[in-house]
């Protein structure tokens, strides 16, 4: 091998962690405690050479179900250190799920937390292809104690081996694996970490799950950058606020779903976080509503865009400085558009269908493509599937964007969601923003119902802020005050709105409830809906 020829791998991010800072509390675990660097790349190591003596080996795949803590965490070094690809599984699913998921993924083993067994008891003794299950706790730290030492993690022998598959949240159809390659998750964790400004001294709480397009690839960048895992098992609003005051948190990432959680929970306790904490935002766009009650309570948010396919976060929203003398809510709207590449992007289009660039004029509409080093190799075992979306311009991410003349990208909708009224296009995303920002209005989701004479009309569900009591009427007339009267809701539902496990709004849900009938009596003129 020639100097430059260096295979890259997220791998090197732990040793160095380990090496240069060695005795820094790398992580922090309610079950285990503080834990060093050297620690943790020991405990990595372990698991590699645990894995390697079950005859674990390069092109064999391990499953984890386990909440954020120390052994997801290390799962993300000593599973690709033995050879295998990690499959990080989604705490939040049901049997049926896991049972494809492991028979489609082949996983010869699956490390489980001891809380999730009663999920997954009858679906591991139906699987003969999975050959060990290993208990977190006593049974998987005796089994990582007594390990025979083969080497511990070892680079792959190439960068485009499988580092990690992710799952695809399935709303519209069994989920998709995506794969990921250690060329990849290293280009995506430095992207990530530069794109939300982590540093040797941040502190990170993770309130995004690990399994989530692998922490957005965070749970390899913070180690590269040396800065603090902070673990939280679940986001619960009144223990993220306590750890981010006795751990002097600095960064956190979510869906909005989770930063408006927090939000009402500060606003509730009278908390504001000082000095500020940066919160990454993705998922879902965050309404500029949101971005602003964020802001007063102490949260400075970075807007974050990307796929499963993208290895998490793919365009960020800069602030450039001549924003700040914007009044607060201009701010606030040009902070939700969803922004420019990542560093370690190199580009992003907003394509006709002609696949011709739409002008850079903030109108006119087409999909974002995304072209990248981080874009997924490919769906496992789904040669047609792949295909469909990596084509030569790039993947094409179903996502449908206007270019603004700045350079900066804002997805208006994804392209099965757009609504088609009478021959006009209404952006389901441009109403819920509208709703949004209504004081009573915690969120919203907007999607097509049927109708003789348009073709189709927007329909809005909505959750409403404790205590609050608002008229349909009212909040329709909202929305009129400030988009085209076509584009206002022919009906607004109060209601929790359906969460994927990731925190995105189950469209499908919704559209499924209108089908049936859900939204046939709305509420009278004059009846408040709450």
């Amino acid at each position: 091998m020639t100097a430059e020829g260096v295979v890259l791998s997220p791998l090197g991010f732990l040793r160095r962690a380990a090496a240069t800072r060695a005795d820094v509390i790398g992580v922090w675990d309610d079950a285990y405690g503080q834990v060093t660097y050297a620690e943790l790349g020991r405990r990595s190591d372990r698991l590699a050479d645990a894995l390697r003596a079950e005859g674990i080996g390069p092109g064999d795949r391990v499953a984890v179900l386990a909440p954020n803590g120390l052994p997801m965490l290390e799962a993300h070094f000593g599973v690709p250190g033995s050879g295998a690809a990690l499959v990080a599984l989604n705490t939040r699913l049901g049997p049926d799920e896991y049972a494809y998921i492991l028979d489609h993924s082949r996983a010869r083993m699956l490390i489980v937390d001891p809380g999730l067994m009663d999920v997954v008891a009858g679906v591991i003794a139906d699987r003969p292809q999975l050959e060990r299950v290993v208990v977190i706790g006593d049974e998987y730290e005796g089994w990582l104690a007594s390990a025979p030492p083969s080497g511990g993690m070892r680079d792959p022998s190439s960068e485009h081996d499988v580092v990690a598959i992710n799952y695809t949240s399935g709303t519209t159809g069994r989920p998709k694996g995506v794969v990921y390659t250690h060329r990849g998750a290293f280009l995506n964790a430095l992207g990530s970490t530069a794109s939300f400004d982590i540093q040797a001294g941040s502190v990170h709480l993770w309130t995004l799950p690990m399994f989530h397009c692998n922490g957005w690839c965070l749970v390899w960048g913070v180690t590269a950058r040396g800065a603090r895992h902070v673990c939280l098992p679940r986001p619960e609003p009144t223990l993220a606020l306590q750890l981010i005051a006795d751990h002097a948190v600095t960064h956190l990432c979510g869906a909005p779903v989770v930063l408006n959680a927090l939000i009402t929970q500060a606003d509730e306790s009278a908390i504001r976080l000082d000095p500020p904490v940066r919160v990454a935002v993705g998922g879902a766009p965050p309404s500029p509503t949101i971005i602003t009650r964020a802001e007063r309570v102490g949260m400075s948010v970075v807007h974050l865009y990307g796929m499963t396919e993208t290895y998490g976060p793919s365009l960020v929203c800069v602030p450039l400085p001549e924003w700040e003398r914007l009044p607060f809510e201009e701010r606030a709207r040009l902070m939700s558009r969803q922004g420019v590449p990542t560093p370690v992007v190199e580009s992003v289009r907003v394509l006709d269908p002609r696949g011709v660039d739409v002008p850079a004029d903030g109108v006119s509409m087409g999909e974002l493509v995304v072209r990248s080093a981080t874009v997924m190799a490919g769906y496992l075992d789904d040669e047609a599937g792949t295909k469909e979306v990596l084509r030569p311009e790039g993947l094409h991410t179903g996502d449908l964007a206007v270019m603004h003349p700045d350079g900066y990208v804002e997805i208006r909708d994804r392209a099965k969601d757009i609504i088609i009224s009478g021959g006009e296009n209404i952006s389901s995303v441009e109403v819920e923003h509208a709703l949004a920002s209504h004081p009573g209005v915690v969120e919203a989701a907007v999607v097509a119902r049927p109708d003789d004479r348009w073709g189709e009309v927007p329909v809005a569900f909505v959750t409403l802020a404790p205590g609050a009591t608002v008229s349909e009427v009212d909040l329709i007339e909202h929305v009129r005050g400030r988009l085209a009267h076509f584009k206002a809701p022919r009906a607004v539902i109060v209601t929790e709105l359906p969460k994927s496990a990731t925190g995105k709004v189950q469209k499908s849900e919704l559209r499924r409830r209108v089908a049936i009938g859900h939204d046939e009596a709305p509420a009278g003129p004059s009846d408040p809906v709450v």
